[in-house]
């Protein structure tokens, strides 16, 4: 239920440069600490990310976002919740300098150790044709992203059953909660499902409601977070600042039309990513749902939020419909992830 994996002409994917992509992947010396690597966030074990509402990274100082899954992030037209990159390659360059990542000065501390670490200089030559001086953080990049294209995950039990013809691979209650994903639900019109693969995504942004109330009250308030924004980069401003977090895609495009909207994130393996949303916020899937159902609030008693994107509305699915949705998105674990 997959399509071909994207891959740039300039970085093609050779077994040299999976292997040092994962090397550096799990490198702890690349932090100001010694102790967070990219895999502190994307751990395998937690399906690759990291089961907390947001990411903590040096000295247990945490940011203001969910780590998102790194598996199939190779199909996404952007990177990050916001989409402030475009690909792997640059996505992987920002954790390295962010103050509550991995907090390095610049990149020189991490090409010390790859000019210098004796098995470094086997893999980046054997990768690349480059070693010593040569080998510059272009490499670097290039090498993770090439990593995570192989972190692919399909085969479910909703495949086998979709895409594969096996009608017994869901079970009872998975399949009418996949009949109310793409009818009462209206799930599908962004987690997208198409004739030969299923991304669960459109790779846009939308305003949901989540952290409404964070989100800027007045004009004031909306143009300090831009100057923040303007004053430290996106990437700082937005890990640092609930408020500036909460401006969503605008951070980025200064589109008023995106003002805490979101990119929709894949549900292929959702059953191991909990918590949910850009923040965290929800615990369960089962929360999820019911968030959906009541058309961006949390209880009933919860005003509607402004700006809310236009599919957002109640659905009135009875607790039983509710369950049985659940169910469908638990037949997304791909059977490599399915013990954990």
């Amino acid at each position: 239920g997959l399509p071909p994996v994207p891959v740039p002409a300039d970085n093609p994917i050779t077994p040299e440069k999976v292997k040092l992509g994962e090397k550096l992947f799990h490198d702890k010396r690349f932090s100001s600490t010694g102790e967070v690597s990219c895999a502190t966030c994307h751990d395998r074990e937690k399906g690759f990310a990291d089961g907390l509402p947001v990411s903590e990274g040096i000295n247990k100082l945490r940011g203001t976002r969910n780590a998102p899954t790194v598996i199939n992030a190779a199909y996404l037209r952007t990177q990050f919740w916001d989409g402030r990159e475009p690909t792997l390659e640059d996505q992987s360059m920002q954790p390295f300098l962010n103050p509550v990542e991995m907090a390095l000065p610049s990149h020189e501390p991490i090409l010390q150790i790859v000019r210098k670490d004796p098995e470094y200089q086997g893999l980046f030559a054997k990768a690349f044709g480059k070693s010593g001086e040569q080998v510059t953080m272009k490499e670097v990049s290039q090498a993770i992203a090439t990593f995570e294209r192989t972190l692919i995950a399909g085969n479910s039990p909703f495949d086998r059953y979709y895409f594969g013809g096996d009608k017994k691979a869901m079970s009872p209650a998975a399949i009418r909660g996949f009949d109310i994903f793409v009818n009462q639900g209206r799930c599908v019109s962004c987690h997208v499902i198409e004739q030969t693969q299923a991304l669960f995504t459109d790779n846009r942004f939308h305003m949901i409601g989540i952290a409404a109330q964070q989100m800027p009250k007045d004009l004031d308030e909306l143009l300090a977070a831009v100057e923040e924004v303007k004053q430290k980069g996106t990437d700082i401003a937005v890990l640092s600042n609930e408020k500036t977090s909460s401006l969503g895609r605008f951070a980025v495009t200064r589109d008023l039309t995106d003002l805490g909207a979101f990119k929709t994130p894949t549900l292929r393996n959702i059953a191991l990513t909990a918590p949910y949303m850009h923040d965290g916020s929800l615990k369960t899937l089962e929360e999820v749902v019911q968030f959906y159902n009541l058309g961006g609030r949390l209880k009933e008693s919860d005003p509607v939020p402004e700006l809310l994107s236009g599919g957002m509305r109640p659905l009135n699915l009875t607790k039983e419909q509710e369950a049985d949705l659940v169910e469908f998105l638990k037949a997304l674990t791909s059977p490599e992830f399915a013990s954990k």
